[in-house]
């Protein structure tokens, strides 16, 4: 699985949840595209197939890495 930097992860999923939610208020095929695109990597950063099951991954890869990050600072 690949690790990416932390911001990255951070975008995917603000970017995903915004598509998401344009996509169910205003529906359009160029919005879907970019939610499938975003969808697609960041299930390929996360080593899953699925969506929700991504965003879950994501999220916790980035608690993961700020948990790190604090006690290297400590």
């Amino acid at each position: 699985m690949i690790t990416a930097y932390p911001s990255l992860p951070r975008d995917l999923i603000e970017r995903c949840e915004t598509l998401s939610r344009r996509l169910a208020t205003h529906p359009s095929a160029g919005t879907a595209r970019r939610l499938d695109d975003a969808t697609h990597t960041l299930c390929v950063i996360t080593d899953t197939r699925q969506l929700d099951t991504a965003l879950f991954v994501a999220r916790r890869q980035m608690e993961t890495a700020l948990q790190r990050q604090r006690s290297l600072h400590r």
